[in-house]
């Protein structure tokens, strides 16, 4: 079946099915944000409200993935969440949402795309090292993947790592913020 890309706020069905993606794209994590249906709910239901941009790709049945994007500051805005269904990552859902999400953004005048992806599960080269105001940037330029952090997926689509938040989720578990110029995006 096809995959199109649905406006999540359109219906309750598209809600309910996105907190269950939510739920399912982070289950694996020692401490999910989103432990049950009604706090991924929540999370939905906040995420399609006012001019948030919310979408999702739906094959007619299930929600495979969706994303979300909301302002942070005036033209830049912040990405959160993406999550896609486990069982369909690595077959470009996630890529698509990007995609679709930046050239709705565009056409809005967003020009850039901010996004926090967390170290909790200690990921990534920069888990392993105490980072401080004096080695941050460094590390952060040979920052290597040690268990399929996301971190390389967005660096694929387009966006570069401008900073990291140490310990932003404990010792050694920091939040590598990410960004992405939409200024020629769709042009």
């Amino acid at each position: 079946m096809d995959t199109t890309i649905v406006d999540i706020g359109e219906s309750n069905a598209y809600k309910l099915a996105a907190a269950r993606a939510l739920m399912a794209a982070f289950a694996d994590r020692e401490r999910s944000a989103w432990p049950d249906i009604e706090r991924a709910a929540e999370e939905v239901e906040e995420c399609a409200e006012g001019a948030n941009l919310c979408i999702g790709a739906y094959d007619g049945r299930t929600m495979l993935g969706w994303a979300g994007l909301r302002r942070m500051y005036e033209t830049t805005w912040e990405l959160h969440p993406l999550a896609v269904d486990p069982r369909r990552q690595g077959k470009g859902i996630g890529s698509l949402l990007l995609r679709e999400l930046e050239a709705r953004a565009a056409r809005r005048g967003i020009i850039g795309i901010m996004l926090g992806t967390d170290d909790e599960e200690y990921g990534t080269s920069l888990s392993a090292v105490d980072l401080d105001g004096g080695n941050v940037f460094r590390e952060a330029e040979r920052i290597r993947n040690l268990k399929r952090h996301p971190y390389e997926f967005y660096l694929k689509n387009g966006y570069a790592i401008v900073g990291v938040v140490p310990n932003a989720n404990g010792r050694r578990k920091p939040d590598i913020w990410m960004w992405k110029d939409l200024t020629n995006v769709g042009r």
